[in-house]
């Protein structure tokens, strides 16, 4: 029992990491300066997962784990808008700003996806206390 709820705690935990960078890529999407404050537009970050063997069961299930938080390599949006503070000075793109390539429909499917894999696994929490407190009662 200790360990559906080890496993399910682990999803927890890497649902809430993927709907914590989603939430930044939203608030982001119009960032045209990184977090250190050079200009350059924000990139999308995406949570990779990978099984946590350490969290593995002789039955073969196993809990999750973020492996890594990985930004998007897609080119930003280029607007022109040589007037701008913060357009390109020189070269190929002289006179554009570049905006964050953040796909808003995208971010709201993987928050749905998310949230949803998050309530699976409170689900499971649930289940697996209602079972260990009936198994209990059986034995008291």
């Amino acid at each position: 029992m200790i360990s559906a709820l080890d496993i399910s705690t682990s999803g927890l935990i890497a649902q809430r990491e993927r709907l914590t960078t989603i939430s930044q890529n939203i608030a982001n999407m119009s960032s045209l300066r990184d977090a250190n404050g050079r200009i350059g537009p924000y990139k999308a970050k995406h949570v990779i997962l990978e099984t946590d063997h350490e969290l593995a069961t002789s039955s073969g299930a196993a809990g999750v784990k973020v492996a890594e938080v990985r930004e998007d390599d897609v080119e930003p949006k280029r607007r022109w808008q040589p007037d701008h503070p913060l357009a390109i000075q020189d070269g190929k793109w002289k006179g554009y700003v570049e905006y964050p390539n953040v796909d808003m429909t995208e971010q709201f499917v993987d928050a749905l996806e998310a949230s949803r894999a998050y309530e699976s696994n409170v689900g499971v929490i649930e289940m697996t206390k209602n079972m260990t407190s009936q198994t209990l009662r059986i034995l008291a």
